[in-house]
C-alpha cells in the first residue's frame, strides 16, 4: 500500500515535473529532422533501457521503501541501479523490488582497498541475489587532502585491482564497470596523461566496462563524445544528469548538456543503459519527495528525446 503523504506530494508536484520535462524536450521534439542530422527517421532510447540510480532517492527510500519503489514503477521505470540496500539484506531488498515490479539490473559497490578477494566475492553474491547484470565501482581519484590524485603509480595500482575485481565478477556471471567523477581527469605526474587515461589504458576491456557520468565528465573538462571515440564499444552505461548555470546539478533536460548530441553515438559507445541521476535531488533545500519529481522529469525527458 502506498503512503498517502508520498503519493499526494508527488501528485502535487506532478504538473511542475511534466512542465519541466516538456520545456527540456520541446526543442528536440519540434525538430526531429535536425536532431537526426539528416539521417532520416530519428533515433530514440528504448523505454526498457531507461533506469534510475537510487542514490538520487536515498532519503525518500529511507522514509518509505515500498511506496517509493512503487512510484518509480508508476512513472514508467522497469529497471533501477541500486547504491546499497537501504538497510536491508540483499534478499529483503530483492523482495521489495519484486513487489514493485522492478529489476535492479545494475548496482554500485566499492571494491575493497586493499583488495580482498573473499570480501569482494561476498559482494558479488549479494549482487546475484538482487538480480544484477552489472556491478560498478562508484568512486576513486581523491587524495586524503581532498585534492585530486596526481600520481600515476596510484592509478596503475588501482587499475590492477579493477582487473582483479572484473575477473571475479565475470566468474559470477556479472559485468564489472567503473563510474567516473571529475577527479580522474586530472593530469598525472605533471604530464598530459590523465588518471582516466591510465584507468582505461591499464584495465582490460573484457573485464572492466565504463559507466560514464556525463555531468562529471563535463565538470572534468572532457567532452563525452570524445570519450566515446576513445573507448568504442566499452561504454555500456551512462549517468544522465544535467548541469545548471551555477555549475551544479539540474534535472535531465533542464540544463546545458546536449544529450541528443551525445546519444547520436550510442551505438559506437556500446550503450545498453541510460540511468537518470541527480546527486542533490532530495537534499535541502529540496525535500526527499522532490527526488521523485527528478525521477519523473528524467524518465519523461529520455522517453521523448529524439536524436
Amino acid at each position: 500500500m502506498q503512503n498517502d503523504s508520498t503519493v499526494s506530494r508527488r501528485h502535487l508536484l506532478g504538473a511542475a515535473a511534466a512542465g519541466a520535462a516538456a520545456i527540456g524536450t520541446s526543442a528536440i521534439v519540434a525538430a526531429p529532422a535536425e536532431a537526426a542530422g539528416g539521417r532520416g527517421r530519428p533515433s530514440r532510447i528504448p523505454l526498457d533501457k531507461i533506469s534510475v540510480q537510487l542514490y538520487t532517492l536515498r532519503d525518500q527510500l529511507a522514509i518509505d521503501l515500498d511506496a517509493s519503489l512503487a512510484e518509480l514503477r508508476e512513472i514508467g521505470y522497469t529497471r533501477v541501479e541500486h547504491a546499497g540496500f537501504v538497510g536491508r539484506t540483499a534478499t529483503q531488498f530483492r523482495a521489495a523490488l519484486d513487489r514493485a515490479g522492478l529489476r535492479a539490473t545494475s548496482g554500485h559497490a566499492s571494491i575493497p582497498q586493499p583488495f580482498d578477494a573473499a570480501s569482494w566475492e561476498a559482494t558479488l553474491e549479494d549482487a546475484n541475489i538482487v538480480g544484477n547484470k552489472y556491478i560498478v565501482h562508484p568512486w576513486f581519484g581523491q587524495a586524503a587532502n581532498g585534492q585530486p590524485i596526481r600520481d600515476s603509480a596510484i592509478y596503475k595500482a588501482f587499475a590492477r585491482d579493477l582487473n582483479r575485481a572484473g575477473a571475479l565478477a565475470r566468474k559470477h556471471g556479472l559485468s564489472f564497470g567503473y563510474h567516473n567523477h571529475h577527479n580522474e581527469f586530472a593530469r598525472q605526474d605533471g604530464g598530459t596523461r590523465t588518471g582516466y587515461d591510465i584507468l582505461t589504458g591499464e584495465t582490460e576491456p573484457g573485464l572492466v566496462h565504463l559507466e560514464v557520468d556525463l555531468f562529471w565528465a563535463f565538470r572534468g573538462a572532457h567532452d563525452p563524445v570524445d570519450l566515446i571515440h576513445q573507448n568504442r564499444g566499452r561504454i555500456r552505461q551512462v549517468h544522465v544528469k544535467d548541469l545548471n548555470n551555477a555549475g551544479t546539478f539540474a534535472d535531465p533536460g533542464t540544463g546545458f548538456i546536449d544529450f541528443a548530441r551525445i546519444f547520436e553515438h550510442s551505438r559506437e559507445a556500446g550503450l545498453v543503459e541510460y540511468i537518470v541521476e541527480r546527486d542533490d535531488a532530495g537534499s535541502p533545500p529540496r525535500t526527499p519527495a522532490d527526488a521523485l519529481v527528478t525521477a519523473e522529469v528524467g524518465y519523461d525527458y529520455l522517453a521523448n528525446l529524439r536524436f
